[in-house]
């Protein structure tokens, strides 16, 4: 019996678990923030172990899995982060139940030019 394919079957269903939990988690979660981190944290991991049980079910697709979870490694969180200050720059508010909101004090504290035009055209 070889083992390697039941390890493949075993990740790639503890793989799909995180993606259904992810899933989940963006029907479940209060403000877009919030959603957007559940689905992106969960479907990250879920992803690289689906990815990685398929390539140790199928050995000879595994070079090509690793290059697939490298990239999902590196532009989900860039993606996300990037989808989320766009957000916030955009106005999308936050849930009443949210107590801190490090960008905004970030954005107040030290604005760059634009904002700080911008906050004074608000202030006229």
């Amino acid at each position: 019996m070889n083992i390697l394919p039941l390890i493949g079957s075993i990740t790639a269903l503890i793989g799909s678990v995180f993606l259904f939990l992810g899933a989940l988690g963006v029907l479940r979660m209060p403000d877009l923030y919030n959603r957007m981190q559940a689905g992106t944290k969960a479907t990250t991991l879920g992803s690289i172990l689906m990815l990685l049980g398929i390539g140790l079910y199928h050995p000879t697709w595994l070079s090509q899995m690793i290059l697939l979870i490298l990239f999902i490694a590196i532009t989900n969180p860039l993606s996300s982060h990037a989808l989320a200050r766009a957000a916030h720059f955009a106005g999308i508010p936050l849930t009443k139940k949210t107590v801190h909101d490090e960008l905004q004090m970030d954005e107040h504290e030290n604005p760059d030019e634009e904002t700080q035009q911008i906050m004074e055209e608000e202030l006229v």
